[in-house]
């Protein structure tokens, strides 16, 4: 049997490098062929018709040809450009981010549906979020103070289904260390174990993790972000739940990402 020499995918863009006079490498997360690296011909070219179907976190539905090293492609059309968060430098930011995670985490040519739907549904959710920013700053009601935090959570929620994804699923329900029952009551966190610890085991490693912080991380952990109910944090605890996550995400990947920095950066001017 003949072998088929071209296919269609649907695909999110993650990343972009420039090779050559005109052409372009992207790298790119499809819902069966997993990650993948492509050569885009001529798309730095201004005539190119498929430029504009494959900027960054585009969602576009790709004709592709299977070529030696890597494949070509020969088709593009948008499906989704998420153009509110495209407006908002914070959302846009943390698109960048979601495209960073993946493109770290997750093996070139490795099947993995479930990260595509999930990012998928995380930028919906982040550009409809874009969205009612605008909204609320043309009315005149958006509250200073509380501005990115649905967005944070967003980005908590997409960190824990990502690690459950590819087998690091955060231990939130039992002790990471003896696997008894979490009580509503001061336990530990450390991300060597993978999650938390109680008060019998935090004593030996770990730091302490207040009862509120743990209910947000169970609530992102087995809640659909469509039904996620909105709440308030505090300053405080924001820093609980994001010191844990980071603290899992660095040590699985045993370095910092590049977007942590820049989105510090915003959150501390803006």
């Amino acid at each position: 049997m003949r072998q088929q020499r071209s296919y269609a995918t649907e695909a999110i863009i993650l990343k972009q490098s420039d090779i050559g006079e005109a052409d372009r490498i992207l790298t790119l997360i499809t819902p069966y062929k997993g990650k993948i690296r492509i050569v885009a011909k001529g798309l730095r070219r201004l005539i190119s018709k498929n430029a504009g179907h494959l900027e960054l976190l585009y969602q576009s539905r790709l004709q592709l040809a299977q070529g030696r090293n890597l494949d070509i492609l020969t088709q593009a059309q948008g499906i989704k450009s998420f153009q509110h968060l495209r407006t908002e430098l914070w959302h846009m930011t943390c698109g960048f981010y979601l495209a960073e995670l993946v493109d770290r985490f997750i093996e070139d040519d490795t099947q993995h549906p479930d990260v595509y739907n999930l990012l998928l549904e995380v930028l919906c959710s982040l550009d409809m979020d874009a969205l009612e920013m605008q909204q609320q700053r043309t009315q005149g009601t958006l509250p200073a103070d509380q501005k990115y935090t649905r967005a944070r959570l967003l980005l908590h929620y997409f960190e824990i289904n990502l690690l459950s994804c590819i087998g690091y699923e955060p231990v939130f329900r039992i002790c990471a260390h003896c696997s008894v029952d979490l009580r509503p009551e001061e336990n530990g966190f450390t991300p060597a174990l993978g999650g938390v610890l109680c008060p019998k085991c935090s004593h030996l490693w770990g730091q302490a993790l207040s009862v509120n912080a743990l209910k947000v991380l169970r609530l992102l952990q087995r809640t659909e972000w469509a039904c996620m109910p909105r709440f308030r944090l505090d300053a405080y605890l924001q820093a609980e739940v994001e010191a844990v996550m980071h603290g899992l995400l660095r040590f699985h990947l045993e370095r910092d990402l590049k977007s942590w920095s820049f989105m510090e950066m915003l959150n501390v001017t803006r």
